[in-house]
Order: structure tokens, then sequence, then C-alpha cells
């Protein structure tokens, strides 16, 4: 196969439309959706009185991102962010919903950042290569 394929073609995903590899931008937009969503849910909970000095606050805001990260995903196989963009990960050994086992995996190496940086050519994270799962358009959703 030549190496200058669309991203997901030699995984067997289609070049466009349902299904197909998602890049970096309609990622990068579900991500600061559901960082704007955990921002809120902790100020949900200031304003019925749980209080946080400045430093624990974005710590709570860190710990909710991360479990919407994994209580959604392996509850739907998306967030609130990649629901609302079309997006969806899924497992790429069948195209399923991937166990929760591995959505834990994928979610604490999303913690660490660094593997999310480190793309293949198939615009798969090092914590997507890890669980096995790539994200796609949503083959559920609409097209995009």
């Amino acid at each position: 196969m030549p190496r200058d394929q669309p991203p997901g073609v030699r995984l067997g995903l289609p070049e466009h439309g349902r299904g197909s590899v998602v890049g970096l931008g309609p990622r990068l937009a579900a991500y600061l959706i559901d960082a704007i969503a955990a921002n809120l849910i902790v100020g949900v909970l200031y304003l019925v009185g749980l209080r946080f000095s400045a430093d624990v606050r974005g710590l709570a805001i860190y710990v909710v991102f991360l479990l919407e990260e994994f209580i959604l995903v392996s509850a739907a196989g998306q967030t609130i962010g990649m629901r609302l963009l079309g997006l969806r990960v899924i497992r790429l050994r069948d195209r399923a919903s991937q166990s929760w086992p591995w959505i834990a995996l994928r979610t604490l190496l999303l913690a660490l950042l660094v593997p999310v940086l480190i793309w293949d050519r198939d615009l798969r994270g090092t914590h997507d290569r890890a669980a096995g799962t790539v994200v796609v358009r949503d083959p559920v959703g609409a097209d995009q």
C-alpha cells in the first residue's frame, strides 16, 4: 500500500464521511467544549455551597474533565463535545464501542497529555493506539 494514503484508509476506514478518521481541528473543538462543561460543573458545585481554593478548583476541573471523558466514552462512545460535533470513539478491531477497561487506559494516558500530542499517520494519538481505538465521524450521527 502506498504511504501517501489519507488517514484511516490503511486501517480499513473510509476516506471521507461517516466512519472516517477525524483530524485535529474537530477533536480540539470537542476538547474545548468538554473543558467548558467541566468548568461549568465545578461552577455549579460552587453555587450549591462546595468551596474550593484557587489551587483545588483547577484540580477539580481537571478531575471532572477526566471523569466526564471516562464515563461518557465508556457508556456512549462520546463526550458532550464529541456528540455536539458528531464524533465517536470506536474500537478499531470491529468498529464497536470499546470496553471500559480500555477506555480507562485511554483516559489515564489522556491525563498525561503527552500521548495525545504524539500522532501516527492515521491521526491516532498514543492513547488511542494503546486502547485499540480511533476517533471517527459518528457513523450513527450526521455526515460532516
